[in-house]
């Protein structure tokens, strides 16, 4: 049986359908032509992190694609990626961008909390800032843990929680003092109106193992030297990120 809707679903979809058309739409082509992947804001190097491995061959789901450059990554590497995003607007640019590329792959207009796939269809479900920050831990992450094969693998990309406890709307900054309590952390509603989830480190190692994962990962990222504040996340700056963790990479494995 379908989920109903959550209301924070809605307010997400709104959110990225404006997103799509003042700054993810006009820079999609870019990442998408891309020879290599790299993570995150500051643009660190999948061959630098490591974490995905040799996808060749693989059945992948990316949870939350948004413009699917993610996927289309993985298809040129040679894996059989499915794009899955609840937002109409980024799915018709990824469309577009396949169009363009002649790279091919399924997207489906979908809440990542609750995809119209069958059981065990995948060897590797990923997500990069897409399901893994703006659907609700407690349902994406057993979604996905359905949609693998025993023996596959999620990986997952997030802001690092200090990012989050340090965040400030007004001005959109990253501080260097708390700014909100770790504890009871969860849902997050942000001035734009859009709805985030961000679990601290040992409720999501909880989530993990108690859904059947067993953790293999937990990679910190930071800005490399060198690397230039993001032209329009411009809240978090390198000099920030040079000191704490920036973003998170989450490695797991399905056991049982």
């Amino acid at each position: 049986m379908a989920l109903s809707e959550s209301d924070y679903v809605a307010r997400n979809r709104e959110l990225w359908t404006k997103s799509n058309a003042e700054y993810t739409g006009p820079n999609a082509a870019r990442a998408w032509a891309e020879k290599e992947h790299t993570w995150g804001i500051f643009g660190v190097p999948e061959q630098d992190v490591r974490v995905l491995g040799d996808v060749a061959g693989l059945d992948v789901v990316e949870l939350g694609c948004g413009t699917a450059y993610f996927s289309a990554w993985l298809a040129k590497k040679g894996a059989r990626p499915v794009g899955v995003d609840v937002t109409p607007a980024q799915l018709e640019t990824a469309r577009e961008l396949q169009r363009q590329t002649g790279i091919e792959f399924p997207l489906i207009e979908a809440n990542a909390e609750d995809v119209p796939l069958p059981d065990a269809s995948f060897d590797l479900a990923v997500s990069e800032y897409g399901a893994s920050i703006w659907c609700d831990p407690y349902r994406w992450i057993p979604e996905a843990h359905r949609l693998l094969r025993f023996g596959g693998r999620l990986v997952f990309m997030r802001e690092g929680l200090l990012v989050i406890l340090c965040a400030v709307e007004e001005p959109d900054s990253t501080s260097e003092t708390l700014q909100r309590p770790q504890r009871g952390m969860h849902r997050i509603e942000w001035a734009d109106g859009g709805v985030q989830f961000h679990l601290p480190h040992a409720d999501m190692f909880r989530l993990l193992r108690d859904t059947g994962f067993e953790v293999e990962d937990l990679i910190e990222l930071y800005a490399p030297q060198g690397a230039a504040i993001h032209p329009y996340y411009s809240h978090l700056t390198p000099e920030w990120a040079r000191k704490w963790p920036a973003e998170e990479i989450w490695a797991a494995r399905k056991h049982n």
